[in-house]
């Protein structure tokens, strides 16, 4: 049988084997391992998979995301052994899932506020993956302060994707929805934001566990353990991903950051030196577009933060 990991556990792998006519040969699906997608997809049901030993003798470990050749062992019980890893087309190291088509980084509007150096640094991880990125900001509903526009319109000038939406009143999930129809998205974004209320939103069969809001920190506590990928149409997946608090970009050099900082290399040309660092530099034209406001502020503050933070690692790292 042909399938795809959908989550693993402690060594075990659960195959989604899409194929309603082996559905029929097994019998009576037991509600645990049956899943159903929108859209009028086949009825599947998930087998729990071990890997044979072979892929530890050649160094190679299944991952979310990977399309497998499945051993049946046991129909009733749906028990499976994984034979064959499938050709990837994409691999990500964090989180380490096969198969993604784009990334969706979810921050909210308010409660927790969102920390715009954290976004930049989810964006330059992205970006070093080679992964095609939307910013989703959740939580419009209690846009108090009136700052989502602003937020929009910030990193949609930048180049990328951005929405908005509410998992409370399920506003924006549609647009959301067309963004993800025909890929695998991979899911981030700090505990708190209600990854896993818009999850709930966009499919019904795999109920994500929602957290609070700590009244001391106005932080969010983190609810998701695992990654688990989730059919929510057609050839239509999204992976859900334990939250991060801090990314570490030790694998990026100083001089490449502005590299991830898209809105910068039109004003690049205006530079007196080439490899300005955009810093302390007399004539630097991404300088000169802060001071216009024809780049953010505080995309540029971020940036500059970085460049230093990654200056004393690399001084640290020498000594």
């Amino acid at each position: 049988m042909r399938g795809k990991i959908v989550k693993g556990i402690a060594g075990f792998y659960y195959v989604r084997v899409a194929d309603i006519g082996r559905v029929a040969d097994i019998g009576r699906v037991a509600d645990i391992g049956r899943a159903v997608c929108s859209e009028g997809e086949s009825e599947s049901v998930i087998y729990e998979c071990k890997a044979k030993g072979v892929f530890r003798k050649d160094n190679r470990k299944p991952l979310v995301g990977d399309d497998v050749e499945v051993d049946e062992l046991d129909a009733g019980k749906r028990l499976g052994n994984i034979r064959e890893l499938l050709p990837r087309h994409s691999e990500l190291i964090r989180p380490a899932v096969a198969n993604v088509d784009q990334a969706l980084v979810i921050f909210s509007v308010s409660e927790p506020k969102p920390s715009f150096q954290l976004l930049d640094r989810f964006l330059i991880m992205m970006g070093l993956q080679g992964m095609d990125t939307i910013i989703c900001f959740n939580k419009q509903d209690i846009d108090h302060s009136r700052e989502l526009e602003t937020y929009l319109r910030i990193y949609g000038d930048c180049g990328y994707r951005v929405l908005a939406t509410s998992a409370l009143c399920a506003e924006g999930i549609e647009e959301l929805r067309g963004h993800l129809a025909g890929r695998t998205t991979t899911v981030a974004g700090p505990s708190g934001v209600g990854k896993s209320s818009l999850i709930n939103c966009l499919q019904s069969e795999v109920v994500m566990e929602t957290g609070e809001i700590s009244g001391k920190t106005r932080r969010g506590k983190h609810t998701t353990r695992h990654s688990e990928l989730i059919a929510i149409g057609r050839d239509t997946y999204i992976l859900d991903t334990p939250g991060f608090s801090s990314l570490d970009l030790l694998s990026v050099e100083k001089e490449e950051l502005a590299g991830y900082y898209p809105e910068f290399a039109e004003h690049e040309k205006n530079c007196r030196f080439g490899g300005c660092a955009h810093l302390g530099e007399k004539i630097c034209g991404v300088k000169d577009a802060v001071a216009k406001g024809n780049i953010s502020k505080m995309r540029y503050e971020n940036y500059c933060a970085l460049y230093e933070e990654l200056k004393e690692k690399k001084i640290r790292q020498k000594y």
